[in-house]
């Protein structure tokens, strides 16, 4: 199978015109005439994924690899060492970020995993949702349904009526919808006490542990043009102890 076919069914799934205008969603090393063995897919890539790769594979990720423009190649730093590797064995990548976001990851997320089927969507990123539980309820299920040991919360009030979802990173969008809690990750401190004075109540559910349902959620739909692919995923950089 040639990239230009599997690019064409992903772009018909979350097409890459959605994606922010800073992103580098798309094909990202390869060619759209090269032909592929193998799918994996990722939430991003490291050292030992791309070394136990298979020659010939097509890599699906959910971040880029290469985001903004490289000025030098130093196949001794990340992300030019997984480059360099990845070229050798004529392995491709695709990516799909924000346009992905838009479209597939927030609802598979909030409605598969944390089982909210009933929502609405503010702009292009948020989705917001009826709790109607005490904030310590509301916290013990979101630690469950993520299998997290623990939350890092910001508590603004003692009952959520509404909640605000957006995976990944997006306490910039903070002020653009109107909820009793957010949940997001990689909230700051100055965030967390700003949210604090306005009775916004934070749930930090943390970058990797929020989207590494990404290829689940692919897998889901490569199935219906029968394309099956591996899920793994890539290491949390972050260790918690």
């Amino acid at each position: 199978m040639k990239i230009s076919e599997i690019y064409a069914i992903l772009d018909s799934i979350a097409p890459f015109e959605l994606q922010e205008s800073w992103d580098n969603s798309g094909l990202i090393i390869g060619s759209m005439n090269d032909e592929f063995d193998d799918i994996v897919l990722s939430l991003d890539l490291d050292s030992t994924i791309v070394a136990s790769a298979k020659p010939n594979t097509l890599f699906i990720t959910h971040h880029p690899l290469i985001f903004k423009g490289l000025k030098r190649v130093d196949s001794s730093k990340y992300p030019s060492n997984l480059i360099k590797m990845m070229i050798k064995k004529d392995i491709s990548l695709i990516s799909m970020h924000t346009n992905y976001d838009k479209v597939v990851l927030n609802r598979f997320v909030l409605s598969e995993i944390l089982g909210y089927q009933d929502y609405e969507q503010y702009g292009d990123f948020i989705l917001k949702f009826e709790v109607n539980q005490s904030f310590e309820e509301f916290v013990s299920r979101i630690k469950s349904k993520l299998n997290l040991p623990t939350l890092r919360v910001v508590k603004g009030s003692e009952f959520i009526k509404t909640a605000a979802i957006c995976t990944g990173s997006g306490s910039e969008l903070i002020g653009s919808f109107e909820a009793d809690c957010f949940l997001s990750g990689d909230f700051k401190y100055h965030t967390a006490l700003e949210s604090y004075e306005n009775s916004l109540s934070l749930i930090d559910i943390n970058h990797f542990e929020s989207e590494r349902y990404f290829g689940k959620s692919l897998a889901f739909y490569l199935q219906k043009f029968n394309l099956f692919a591996t899920i793994t995923n890539s290491i949390n950089p972050f260790e918690y102890r």
